[in-house]
Order: structure tokens, then C-alpha cells, then sequence
């Protein structure tokens, strides 16, 4: 029988592990998305297929995230196996990718895609409330735990820019599958979290959540901001290398933004606003990175307005999670991470598509309508804001 000095030594050890764990994996699911989100469009167009029609591949993945992934939250939480969920859907993810680069037309690349983000979508909202319960347990930053992922996107984008001035585009597909099963068996090491709550406690509170507007606006904010991204991330390598710059100078310049993000997630801990707050400054940086972009300025405005990434993105992740993890029941933590994404994927998934229409007509005033929608969301949390005066001032945290 361990002694009570032994306990909190104990303790800290289980702490570190599952940081050390989470922190790891959480490069590899990252560093996958380095590799698949510059450069997945630019194997598309690589193979032939048109704007159009990578506006509506591109918009595979929000959907599923309303349709399937929800679903698949919902039975990982009530089944108490989201380390189990995440594993399965990490091989499942591997599987795919491999049998996507055996396809070429349209149709057949939409249908195995589709398949693929059926398992794929959901690993991140698994592992994000596998990652805000860790918070609640050991008194951690959400912060520092997500900071690897962004460093290996940092990595996976400059690693696969290099290779895309050496090896032909239309073998990208393979370094994404490669990523994704690397990332599979890395899931294997994750440390089981789930504690059992009865069935009757799950089903109220995941009813409850739905009808509590502080949540609502926590979806409806997050949703509009992130998905203001949705431009930048289709159509901002294709821009880029038509317009002559290198793999690697591509690659720098996604790189430039995640750097930032680093940063801001290694800083997060030490913020003392109250997360909405934080979501509304977010917002706020969103309008005016996508107004700047919208001009196509040269290439050194661009790579200083890439900087914006770490609040519009990054500060955006830090203040939804701290509004998570203080507002909505750790029981129930996996399907309210379920319905945010599935919001946001409605969201995304009209973006993509009305991106791929605007984009092929106005070109890089495809920016203009991410900006109004940046800003939509602002509003949203603005007026929001009195829902969550009860919040701790800390951002993320386990305190």
C-alpha cells in the first residue's frame, strides 16, 4: 500500500507519461495534417483533376465530420474506449490514404476519400477530449500539450516542400499515407483514461448540453472562425506555386503561420483574459489577415501576415478550449467535442464548395467572404460574452 508522500510522487509520474503520450501523438496526427493539408490540393491537380472538382473533394471532410463523426463520438464515450476509438481510427486512416493513391479519376478519388474521412475526421475531436479529461485529472495546459502537433506540422510541411522540388506531385499521396501510419502505431502508447459513468448521467447531460445556449455559441463562434480558414487552406498552395514560388518557399511560407501558433500555445498558460475575450481578439485578426490577403500582396507582406495564423487560428483553439473545458461535463466532454466538430463541419463543408466556385471566378477575392464570416463569429462570442463571467481568467487549463 503506497504512503501518503508516495501518492503525489506517483501522481506527477502518471502525469508526465500521459503528457509525454498525448504530447507524441498529437505530433503525429499534426504532422500528418502538415503533409495532407498543403499539399493534398496540389496532388489533386496533380492527377488531373480541376478546381471545381477539388473545391468538392476538399469539402469531403466537413461533411463528414456532421454526418459519421458524431456518431463515432458518441459510441467512443458511451462505450468508455475513446483511447480505443482513437487506435482503430488512426489504422483505418492508414488504410485509406494507401488505397486513395490507386485512384485517379474524379469519382473514384471523391468516393475512397469520403470512405477515408469517415475514420479520419473523428481523430481529432477524439483526441481532444481524451486530451481536455487529461487536463481536468492532472491539473495540465492545454496549451503546451497541443504546441507538438503544430511543431510537427512545422516539420511535416518543410519535409514534404523539400521533397515536392524533387520528386513528382503525384506521388505526395504516399508521404500522406506514410504520416497517417505512422501515427497509428504511435496511438498505441496512449494510457488509458475513461472512468465509468452510469448511462442515465450520459444521455441527461449530453440533452442538457444541446439546449445550453453558452454552448451554442461556443459551436456557432467556433465554427465561423475556423471556417474562415477554409479558403487559405484549398487554394493558398495552388495560388502560390502558380505563382511561381518553390516547394520549399510554399512550405516556408505555411510554416511561417504554424511557428507563430507554436508560440502562442507554448505562451498560452500565462494569459489572464477571460477565453471569450480571447476568442473575440481571434476573430478580430481573422478580418484583417483575410482583408491583407485578399490583395495578393508580394511576397514578404504575405509572409508577415502569415504571423496572424497564431491568433486567428491558434488563439481561436486556445479560447474554445478553455470555454470547453470550464463549461461543458467532463462526462460528456467526447460528444461535446462531437457536436462542435460537426457544426463546424456544416460550416466547412459549404465554405469548401462555395470557395471552389467563388475562387475559380474572383480568384484571391475568395478572402473577402472568409473575413465576414471571421467576423460573424466575433460577434457571436461578443455578445456572448456575460454567459461565461463564472469562467476562471485562464485559458485552457486543468486549475
Amino acid at each position: 500500500m503506497q504512503s501518503e508522500s508516495q501518492i503525489p510522487i506517483a501522481a506527477a509520474v502518471a502525469a508526465r507519461r500521459f503528457a509525454r503520450a498525448l504530447a507524441a501523438f498529437y505530433a503525429t496526427l499534426f504532422g500528418m495534417t502538415g503533409v495532407h493539408l498543403p499539399f493534398f490540393t496540389v496532388w489533386l491537380k496533380a492527377v488531373g483533376i480541376d478546381a471545381t472538382w477539388i473545391g468538392i473533394i476538399s469539402a469531403v471532410p466537413p461533411v463528414s465530420r456532421f454526418t459519421v463523426l458524431p456518431f463515432v463520438t458518441a459510441a467512443a464515450e458511451r462505450r468508455q474506449m475513446l483511447r480505443g476509438a482513437i487506435v482503430i481510427t488512426g489504422f483505418g486512416t492508414a488504410l485509406g490514404f494507401l488505397v486513395i493513391g490507386t485512384q485517379y479519376p474524379p469519382l473514384a478519388v471523391l468516393v475512397t476519400y469520403a470512405v477515408t474521412c469517415c475514420v479520419w475526421t473523428p481523430m481529432v475531436p477524439l483526441t481532444d477530449a481524451y486530451a481536455l479529461r487529461g487536463v481536468r485529472r492532472y491539473g495540465l495546459n492545454y496549451g503546451p500539450l497541443r504546441l507538438w502537433g503544430s511543431a510537427a506540422f512545422v516539420v511535416g510541411s518543410l519535409g514534404c516542400g523539400l521533397l515536392l522540388d524533387v520528386i513528382a506531385p503525384k506521388h505526395l499521396i504516399w508521404i500522406i499515407a506514410g504520416a497517417a501510419m505512422l501515427g497509428a502505431f504511435v496511438g498505441l502508447a496512449l494510457r488509458p483514461l475513461d472512468q465509468p459513468a452510469s448511462a442515465t448521467t450520459q444521455a441527461h447531460g449530453a440533452g442538457k448540453l444541446l439546449r445550453d445556449p453558452g454552448f451554442i455559441a461556443i459551436v456557432v463562434a467556433s465554427a465561423l472562425i475556423q471556417s474562415s480558414h477554409s479558403a487559405y487552406y484549398i487554394f493558398a498552395s495552388i495560388a502560390w506555386q502558380q505563382a511561381g514560388y518553390s516547394g520549399l518557399t510554399i512550405a516556408g511560407l505555411w510554416a511561417i503561420g504554424v511557428i507563430a501558433e507554436i508560440v502562442l500555445f507554448a505562451v498560452s498558460p500565462r494569459f489572464t483574459l477571460p477565453s471569450a475575450v480571447l476568442v473575440v481578439i481571434a476573430a478580430a485578426s481573422a478580418v484583417a489577415r483575410w482583408t491583407i490577403t485578399a490583395q495578393d500582396p508580394p511576397i514578404a507582406i504575405l509572409a508577415f501576415v502569415q504571423l496572424a495564423h497564431a491568433l486567428s487560428f491558434g488563439l481561436t483553439q486556445v479560447g474554445i478550449m478553455g470555454l470547453m473545458v470550464h463549461h461543458v461535463p467532463g462526462h460528456v466532454m467526447a460528444r461535446g467535442q462531437g457536436y462542435m466538430t460537426a457544426c463546424g463541419g456544416v460550416v466547412a463543408s459549404a465554405t469548401s464548395i462555395l470557395c471552389g466556385m467563388v475562387y475559380a471566378r474572383y480568384g484571391q477575392g475568395v478572402y473577402y467572404l472568409m473575413a465576414a464570416m471571421a467576423g460573424s463569429g466575433g460577434l457571436v462570442m461578443w455578445f456572448s460574452r456575460k454567459l461565461y463571467l463564472h469562467h476562471p481568467q485562464r485559458a485552457a487549463s486543468g486549475g
